[in-house]
């Protein structure tokens, strides 16, 4: 198998090619572009509208890398965590966050197995990177989770986040590819505008986001508000410090009117006080951003802790009285490998 080229590495017109040297009628290459990109088939057998001639000269000659759901996590809370193996057996991970009572269904999706950041709370940073994936299986994720939405709760996924294992802005162009074939109307039709990509940290990246005019929403992993503390969670922060990130952000803001959100894991005693509140509240004044206070799911060897929700509390008023906009998520799927990379490096 590994030596057959996988389909859905071709443009369409690329396919016109691929139709002519098998003997094919051109207009075949739209039936099976929408096929892998509308429908999200991941079988040739499934092309029924293709002679079956057609059919096993494509088996002979190409694949489909699909990914293949190996372990389902259902919690308490509705979340539904799930670990996928890939063709070559690495293992990613998804989840579909429900917030049934706004009708929002969110699926987190990965774009790397591991990562190369070693952020220092995170799950995923104590794994290696191993490879970015290909476009087809970030697309694959958003078509599974869906379907998996649509049996639990009756309805499609809402929403899409590139907060899985990974960093998306270190491997740009799968991402952009993926997005593309998430929103084109030719693929999953969704609209822009409900997909966020969350970033550590990458000025230079978040600017070519700018220039490149992706019409997505922005989210920045903050977790703290000032050098000193980024830099000793986060060791992205030493070449991408918080004045770079402002710059590239508000020139992001400025060129697409995009939507920009900060995440923020409260750590206990370590990002919760009024100090880091101050901070915080300096950071969201140069323009209009949301913040999002994440509490924290333990990971194993990580001396950070969840802070109380007294404290959290606290910080977050504070930070809504200067006039800041934000929100306390509470940990969805506690009862279940939550954190991220949690369940992807599990036996």
């Amino acid at each position: 198998m590994e030596d057959k080229l996988d389909i859905r590495k071709y443009t369409k017109d690329e396919l016109k090619v691929v139709m002519q040297n098998l003997g094919e009628p051109a207009f075949r290459a739209g039936q099976i572009y929408q096929w892998l990109w509308q429908k999200g088939v991941t079988s040739f057998d499934d092309m029924s509208n293709l002679s079956k001639s057609l059919r096993e000269k494509l088996q002979n000659a190409y694949v489909i890398r699909g990914i293949v759901t190996d372990k389902v996590q259902v919690s308490e809370d509705g979340t539904i965590k799930t670990r996928f193996k890939l063709h070559d057996g690495a293992f990613i991970e998804s989840v579909l966050i429900p917030v049934t009572e706004d009708d929002r269904y969110t699926v987190c999706i990965s774009c790397q197995v591991g990562c190369s950041l070693t952020c220092s709370f995170c799950a995923t940073g104590k794994m290696k990177r191993v490879r970015n994936l290909d476009a087809g299986e970030i697309f694959d994720q958003v078509v599974e989770v869906n379907k998996q939405c649509e049996a639990f709760y009756g309805r499609g996924i809402t929403n899409i986040v590139y907060m899985g294992m990974g960093e998306p802005l270190l491997t740009y162009a799968t991402v952009v590819e993926s997005i593309d074939k998430i929103t084109s109307p030719e693929g999953l039709g969704m609209s822009p505008k409900r997909i966020t990509v969350s970033t550590a940290g990458i000025a230079k990246m978040i600017r070519k986001m700018a220039d490149d005019g992706l019409k997505v929403n922005l989210a920045l992993s903050l977790h703290a508000a000032d050098d000193v503390k980024r830099d000793e969670i986060m060791p992205i922060n030493e070449q991408n410090n918080l004045e770079a990130l402002m710059e590239a952000i508000h020139y992001f803001h400025k060129t697409t009117g995009n939507r920009i959100s900060y995440e923020y894991i409260a750590f206990d005693h370590f990002n919760e006080g009024e100090e880091d509140a101050r901070n915080l509240v300096k950071l969201c004044s140069r323009f209009p951003v949301k913040v999002n206070v994440i509490e924290y799911n333990t990971v194993e060897g990580v001396s950070l802790t969840k802070a109380s929700q007294e404290r959290v509390d606290a910080f977050a008023r504070y930070v809504r009285s200067k006039g800041v906009m934000i929100s306390v998520r509470r940990s969805r799927g506690k009862d279940i490998d939550a954190a991220c990379g949690q369940l992807a490096n599990k036996d």
